[in-house]
């Protein structure tokens, strides 16, 4: 059942591991026990809260090249052969609505994992100056460290009741952009729902290519949501990404971009201002459906 909270608690909280330094001395983060600061004011009234009856939910630890990295799981309880989504976050690190989102995912049917992508960095959810958590944290991720977390999170589900075989990816913003290049790398992948995430851009030697170079090699098919009154993404990039899929790989002419009228970017994100609920309804029920469709479903 999903509910409403006042604030950003959850009862999840306690499940979460200590704050620790690996052998190799870098910081890892926990995952937060509320919203990111970043992100602002919480608006109380759309925040969702899924609650984890029936599930298996919690904090958990993915291995990754001898290193180990936090991240959250929920998945329906005691099942096995579980159809598995790879959850990437925003800019703001896995926090309770990245973590929510795989409960609602778990709901489904799926095992929903959220690596934390930035802990080698710092910790995301305890900013409050967004230009300096991209500075700090965000831009220093290599996209290529990214797949191969992404790949370890994938590989750790198969050991623990998901179904290797029907596996799928959805990200929101930063993460967004991280479901087009994730399609691209790994040719299990069965399908990908991009939310609102970056086309284009300046390309770098940490970030060498961008979602819209790669459709030739895109290997799932891809649902992106997005919407009309992004400000950070235009309309003519949406439509520049939608010729360009025609002319890709098979993946890339079966994907789709869907717009939504009158939605900004993180049109999704219930807990702030931008999100629209009639549109991120659609979308997530589009999404389920597009992952039905592709053969990852419950």
């Amino acid at each position: 059942m999903t509910t409403r909270t006042p604030d950003g608690s959850s009862e999840f909280d306690s499940l979460l591991p200590p704050l620790r330094v690996d052998r190799r001395g870098f910081m890892t983060t926990t995952l937060a026990t509320g919203f990111a600061l970043a992100a602002g004011q919480v608006q109380a009234q759309t925040a969702i809260k899924t609650d984890a009856d029936g599930l298996t939910a919690g904090a958990v630890e993915i291995p990754v090249k001898g290193e180990k990295i936090p991240a959250y799981r929920a998945m329906p309880a005691g099942k096995q052969n579980v159809p598995v989504v790879l959850v990437v976050s925003e800019i703001f690190g896995v926090h309770e609505y990245i973590q929510d989102v795989c409960r609602r995912l778990a709901k489904a049917g799926y095992m929903a994992i959220a690596p934390e992508l930035f802990a080698r960095y710092g910790d995301a959810t305890k900013y409050t100056d967004i230009p300096k958590l991209q500075a700090e944290i965000v831009s220093k991720v290599p996209d290529a460290q990214a797949m191969s977390d992404l790949d370890a999170t994938a590989a750790w589900a198969a050991t623990q009741g998901g179904d290797p075989e029907k596996l799928a990816i959805t990200g929101f913003c930063w993460g967004g952009r991280i479901v087009w290049l994730y399609s691209a790398h790994n040719p299990k992948l069965k399908a990908g729902a991009a939310w609102y995430g970056r086309l284009k851009g300046s390309p770098d030697a940490l970030k060498p290519d961008n979602p819209i170079d790669l459709v030739q090699k895109l290997n799932a098919p891809v649902i992106g949501a997005y919407g009309e009154k992004d400000a950070g993404i235009s309309l003519a990039d949406v439509d520049d990404m939608r010729n360009a899929l025609k002319t890709g790989s098979a993946a890339a002419q079966a994907s789709r971009i869907d717009l939504y009228g009158d939605a900004p970017h993180a049109f999704h994100a219930d807990y702030r201002p931008s999100y629209r609920e009639a549109a991120a309804k659609q979308a997530w029920v589009r999404m389920l459906d597009w992952f039905a469709q592709k053969g990852v479903s419950a």
